[in-house]
């Protein structure tokens, strides 16, 4: 099995790329869908994290508010820190259990994990391969801007604390750029999943 991180900025495009390679066959395993899990009332972070941030970041029902939690951490690289490194230890071990049992039933198969923050957390070298996703600025904030209660001021400073995709670039194997339209975007994820496959064959 070939293991392939999936990385780029907020809005870049990374989860239509990741979709469109879970279409030809991949294994897409997406890091933030695991966070909100394992964060659920009763999974593995979730008491740690009450614990730290307090009961305040609950919802009336006990669930961890992520708006509530996000507002806490995001303006504060110390909390930051702090949150990922209670529940990265949680979604590594999800993501394992999957690549585990996806390369026991296809030996030949490619998996990827979709992960915003593959780079920064160093988590980058467990992978064979690393795909960038990238596009301008201005269009991580036009397309940021489409999501429900979304906020300008708040999207370009969560964009300012992470690494410029321009650094990101000397860590990729391959760059999707998705600032075209949505077919010169499949072309290129199209492109690098023919290398893949021919790695992996």
């Amino acid at each position: 099995m070939l293991k392939v991180g999936l990385t780029g900025g907020l809005a870049s495009g990374k989860s239509f790329v990741g979709e469109a390679l879970a279409g030809y066959g991949c294994l897409l395993i997406q890091s933030d869908e695991i966070g909100h899990a394992v964060m659920a009332p009763g999974a593995e972070a979730y008491q740690l994290v009450v614990q730290e941030f307090g009961r305040e970041i609950l919802t009336g029902d006990g669930a961890i508010d992520r708006p509530a939690l996000a507002a806490r951490v995001f303006s504060h690289p110390e909390r930051l820190a702090r949150l990922n490194a209670l529940v990265h230890p949680a979604v590594f071990q999800r993501e394992d259990a999957l690549l585990n049992a996806f390369g026991a039933a296809h030996p030949d198969g490619i998996a990827v994990v979709e992960a915003a923050i593959l780079i920064e957390t160093g988590s980058y070298s467990r992978f064979a391969k690393l795909i960038l996703v990238t596009c301008t600025v201005d269009q991580q904030v036009e397309r940021a801007l489409r999501r429900e209660g979304a906020l300008e001021s708040d999207i370009r400073a969560r964009i300012s604390r992470q690494m410029p995709l321009s650094r990101k670039r000397k860590y990729a194997d391959f760059v999707i750029d998705t600032s075209g339209g949505k077919e010169d975007t499949l072309r290129q994820t199209r492109a690098v999943y023919d290398v893949l496959r021919r790695i992996q064959s």
